[in-house]
C-alpha cells in the first residue's frame, strides 16, 4: 500500500550538504534553546541571502550555552546586533533573534557517522562587500578541517 505523505521529499532532500563551506550573509529565521544535562544549546535556522546562487537555503546548526563555549554565544550576539539591553541583563529572547542578520563561516564535519554544521566565525552584517571579496585559502580550509 502507498501512502502520499507531504513533505517528505523535502526532508530527504535537507539531508544533503546543500550548502558549501564557506562565507554567507544571513538572517535568522529560528531559534530554540534546547536543555541538556551536560550542554544545553540553541538550535539557529538561518536563510542564506548572499551569495545569490544559493540564497533562501537553510543552514541549521548549533550554539552551546555551556560556560566554556559561552564566547561563541557572545561572539555571535554581538555580531548579529542583537538587542544590547538584553545582553546587558544576560537574557536571550528568541523572538529577538528572529529576523536578525549578519555573515557566518561555516563548515561540514561528519561524527560518528552524522554530518554537523559547524559555525566557525562570524560578523556583522556590514563588512559582508568586505569579506565576500576575500578569497579563502585552501590552507586555512584544510586547517580547519583537522581542528574539527
Amino acid at each position: 500500500m502507498k501512502r502520499q505523505v507531504p513533505g517528505l521529499a523535502e526532508t530527504a532532500r535537507d539531508s544533503l550538504p546543500d550548502i558549501p563551506d564557506g562565507v554567507f550573509l544571513v538572517r535568522v529565521d529560528g531559534a530554540q534553546f534546547r536543555w541538556h544535562s551536560r550542554k544545553p544549546f540553541y538550535v539557529l535556522r538561518l536563510s542564506v541571502l548572499e551569495p545569490r546562487t544559493l540564497a533562501g537555503q537553510s543552514i541549521v546548526s548549533r550554539l552551546y550555552c555551556t560556560q566554556k563555549a559561552m564566547w561563541k554565544l557572545g561572539w555571535f550576539l554581538r555580531d548579529f546586533l542583537y538587542d544590547q539591553e538584553l545582553l546587558a541583563h544576560e537574557q536571550v529572547d528568541e523572538m529577538a533573534l528572529l529576523g536578525l542578520r549578519g555573515i557566518v563561516k561555516i563548515s561540514h564535519t561528519v561524527f560518528n557517522g552524522i554530518s554537523l554544521v559547524n559555525l566557525d566565525g562570524f560578523a556583522p552584517a556590514s563588512q559582508w562587500d568586505e569579506l565576500s571579496a576575500a578569497p579563502i585559502s585552501s590552507a586555512s580550509c584544510s586547517n580547519n578541517a583537522e581542528a574539527s
